[in-house]
């Protein structure tokens, strides 16, 4: 394409207008940088939603798919494949699960779980015990299951019915919880950090006391960590942040180092209930996002790699918060690892676009609430242009 209004108008005409697209056309990245369709570069803080963490087109990954494509580019689950093998043998080291199912979105993966749940307890004679508790202002997904899951009234307008059995509570409210149990719940389904929600955080208390009362009540904790995976807040899994084991998580965006690809994983015990012809996917598992997912997890996993991406959302969150105390507009910085936020006192979408305007990509969620997702190799001193960027947008606005 020779300039983004060209790409703009060819996406106008022919793609399903299911975005509120920017009007950029991006078409190359490398590193923490992409390019529009005119060679303006930015510096990406969005990272395609937390997918890429290892930044855009990393070596690592492009050689293993580039090797991989001419290998086997695809074959059904009707046989054993060697990277998807691998793979869940990989992850399986490095969490508590024991099996992975593979699919091809976050979305799948939540599905995977929800109907996991239900399944078991109808297995061991519970057919009566389905309901599922989310909190409120969760995201789980856009199909119908991880809709009905996802506690957000302005994704639910126009779809309805939804899907019988989901109840929705507070987030970190142990006390909402525990009056929302009953003899039909059989899982509580919960994201450690809420992404789309506005990066709200809950209390270590809070997780290590819904994991006592999941196990109290004999129901599934099921950890959506689609957003918060593969180092996005500090340890390779947000539940290790917390000194918790879920009994199922649910892994995308990241996993593939930038190619599509989801995962469910469990306990023996409960992966048990999923056999030939109860759950399925297609392109689940294909050769392709299994090495582009291996070759992400070695990089992500090599030497001190999450120790310095974590520390360089400390620096992150410190340079936040001054903006706080340099602008009565900031109502709150917060956030773990390099998934954090900007809370504001007025919308934040004018912000947005003229950080972009100045050669800056983010991200806002809520009407007020600016988030910051980007890659881990983000440096301090790219850190610092945008922090200068936004003070300067600040300075401008009403306080």
């Amino acid at each position: 394409m020779k300039s983004n209004q060209e790409l703009i108008k060819l996406t106008s005409k022919h793609v399903a207008q299911t975005y509120g697209r920017y009007p950029i056309g991006l078409v190359r990245g490398k590193g923490t940088a992409v390019w529009d369709a005119s060679g303006k570069k930015y510096i990406d803080f969005v990272a395609g939603l937390a997918v890429d963490n290892l930044g855009h087109c990393p070596p690592t990954v492009v050689n293993a798919i580039r090797k991989q494509a001419g290998k086997l580019l695809h074959v059904s689950n009707l046989y054993h494949i060697e990277p998807q093998a691998q793979l869940a043998a990989e992850l399986t080291h490095l969490s508590f699960a024991d099996k992975f199912f593979f699919c091809n979105s976050g979305t799948e993966a939540n599905e995977a779980a929800i109907k996991l749940a239900r399944r078991w307890f109808d297995d061991n004679g519970f057919p009566n015990r389905y309901e599922i508790i989310t909190m409120k202002n969760s995201f789980h997904g856009r199909t119908m299951a991880s809709l009905s899951a996802t506690a957000q009234k302005k994704y639910h307008s126009g779809f309805g019915p939804l899907l019988p059995g989901f109840k929705y509570i507070p987030f970190n409210s142990i006390q909402a919880v525990e009056k929302a149990i009953t003899k039909k719940t059989c899982a509580v389904l919960v994201e450690p950090i809420q992404g789309e929600g506005g990066v709200n955080l809950a209390n270590k208390v809070y997780f290590k006391t819904l994991r006592r009362l999941c196990d109290e009540k004999k129901i599934f904790l099921i950890f959506d960590e689609v957003q918060t995976g593969f180092g996005r807040t500090g340890p390779l899994f947000a539940y290790k942040r917390y000194g918790v084991k879920p009994d199922i998580i649910t892994l995308a965006k990241a996993l593939g180092g930038g190619i599509a690809i989801g995962a469910m994983g469990g306990t023996n015990r409960i992966m048990k209930s999923l056999v030939p012809g109860t759950h399925a996917a297609t392109f689940g598992g294909n050769p392709l996002a299994c090495a582009a997912s291996l070759a992400s997890l070695k990089a992500i996993t090599k030497n001190d790699f999450l120790q310095k991406a974590s520390s360089t959302g400390d620096y992150f969150l410190e340079q936040l918060n001054k903006l706080k105390g340099n602008f009565s507009i900031v109502r709150e910085a917060r956030g773990v690892g390099l998934m954090l936020a900007l809370e504001l006192h007025r919308p934040g979408t004018k912000v947005v676009t003229e950080c972009m305007e100045e050669g800056f990509l983010i991200n806002c969620i809520q009407p007020n609430i600016l988030r910051f997702l980007p890659p881990l190799i983000i440096t301090k001193k790219e850190i610092d242009l945008l922090i200068k960027t936004l003070s300067k947008i600040f300075i401008k606005m009403p306080q």
